[in-house]
């Protein structure tokens, strides 16, 4: 089948999910529609009309690829031939051993390059409905902000009603508003990362009397109150609001986002601090910085009393102060084949948050996979699921329930909840774990090791899987 007699695959959503899978279509000669509601339709939390905005941290997380399950799916992306890797590496800011970004020139360099493919064409409008029976081939990734007649729409034809869950928004703060007379800069355990040199990281120290002054403070603050369709929704616990924090513990912030572990303030000689708060710059200039797990349900007046009891943070100026909204997703272990499509209407895929993946990196890593898969069958070639050995393999499992070899129990169904990558969804290693020496290891070093030894397991995996990739396309 040539080019030219290629019918264009449907992918509703530009978020990350539809942005990576509309790149992957396209590089791979296949025609696509990218229909994108904003700015027709808005959403409580977007602020433009930009592809792939990032819309509450500006950090894709670690990018250690040999010892941390997200520097590893990074590294699997990029070596896939991600979009939204390529822009994030170019629009890299400090950030430890993260890899975050300067929002807007990320959003704009995917929106860029989608916009100038020859093979993309983006439509601003909202699907407010299961798409046309004509529509043979469609990727659905509006994310966890579908809008309810769609999300409507879906629910109706799956049977399965959707489930929910809130996500917040922490709070950013213009960096000159900051008393770097108290705070300083430092990056935890000096940890430079991929573009900062060990001081990326603005630290705002607080006493044993300073924290639990703020304990109380955000536990008798006014909170925004949810509708009565709300009460029932849970929170996603990879993203509490600290008030929730607070509420399980005195204890448990200071455990958390406020943790003084691996860090030594410059302004108080050999005194360790008690709890620190640490802000993560979030544009290019360096002149916004994000209170890194700060996320928050407090109303917007409390915010700006509780946050400015935060030495260094007295006279703080937000760019925007945190908030709370409601992520919806599908029972995707029921309802979702092995390569992501509805078993009920096998035309129709779905990608990203939706699927009940959480996270940037998850959500593209999704919507690469379907477009793949789309593009494959649209070429008639044959393309397994990636093995579950690697991460984009592994987070593939723990969506479509177990096709891979993971738990498909009803109990494992009815308690779907969202999941970000991490080595717990990797099968076991095979082999025992030794020194150079063939001695045994233990403790941090065996750790470390099993680590190592999960990430060159999955490359090298990831390298077979797509060398039979190319092999199905050329045999066609």
């Amino acid at each position: 089948m040539s080019r030219q007699q290629l019918e264009p695959v449907h992918i509703i959503g530009g978020g990350l999910a539809g942005a990576e899978a509309a790149w992957q279509l396209a590089t791979r000669g296949i025609p696509v529609l990218l229909h994108e509601m904003r700015p027709v339709r808005s959403t409580p939390v977007h602020k433009s009309a930009a592809l792939a905005e990032l819309v509450c941290s500006n950090s894709l997380r670690s990018d250690d690829k040999e010892h941390n399950a997200v520097g590893l799916l990074h590294e699997e992306m990029r070596r896939l031939g991600s979009l939204v890797m390529r822009a994030a590496d170019a629009n890299q800011v400090p950030a430890g051993g993260a890899l975050a970004v300067d929002r807007e020139g990320f959003a704009a360099a995917v929106t860029a390059a989608l916009s100038d493919h020859p093979l993309v064409e983006i439509r601003r409008e909202e699907i407010a409905a299961l798409p046309p029976p004509e529509w043979d081939k469609v990727i659905i990734a509006t994310g966890p902000l579908t809008s309810p007649a769609l999300a409507d729409a879906i629910a109706s034809r799956t049977g399965h009603g959707a489930l929910s869950f809130f996500d917040a928004i922490a709070p950013i703060v213009h960096r000159e508003s900051i008393d770097m007379c108290v705070a300083w800069c430092q990056s935890r355990y000096d940890k430079a990362g991929p573009a900062g040199s060990g001081a990326d990281y603005i630290n705002c120290p607080l006493t044993r009397e300073q924290y639990h002054a703020f304990v109380d403070a955000l536990l008798t603050a006014e909170k925004i109150e949810l509708h009565d369709w709300e009460a029932g929704t849970p929170y996603f616990d990879g993203c509490l609001p600290i008030e929730v924090m607070a509420q399980r513990g005195r204890e448990t912030l200071r455990h958390g986002p406020m943790k003084p572990f691996g860090l030594t303030n410059p302004h108080a000689g050999t005194a360790k601090p008690y709890a620190v708060v640490q802000l993560r710059q979030d544009n290019r200039l360096g002149t916004l910085f994000n209170m890194v797990g700060f996320q928050t349900k407090l109303r917007h007046g409390e915010q700006t009393r509780v946050l400015r009891m935060i030495p260094g943070l007295e006279k703080a100026q937000f760019a925007r102060l945190g908030g709370l909204h409601r992520n919806t997703f599908i029972n995707a272990p029921r309802l979702l084949d092995p390569t992501l499509r509805l078993q009920a209407e096998p035309r129709l895929r779905f990608a990203g948050q939706i699927t009940g993946c959480e996270g940037y990196v998850e959500s593209a890593a999704i919507g690469l996979l379907a477009a793949r898969f789309a593009a494959a069958e649209r070429r008639q070639e044959a393309l397994p699921p990636p093995p579950p050995t690697t991460a984009h393999g592994a987070l593939l499992a723990h969506i479509t329930g177990g096709h891979l070899a993971v738990d498909t129990t009803p109990a494992r169904t009815q308690s779907y909840q969202p999941m970000n990558i991490n080595f717990g969804l990797f099968p076991p290693l095979t082999h025992a774990l030794t020194g150079a020496s063939g001695e045994r290891l233990r403790g941090t070093q065996k750790l470390l090791a099993k680590k190592r030894a999960f990430t060159r397991r999955a490359l090298a995996d990831l390298e077979s899987w797509m060398a039979s990739e190319f092999a199905a396309a050329a045999a066609q």
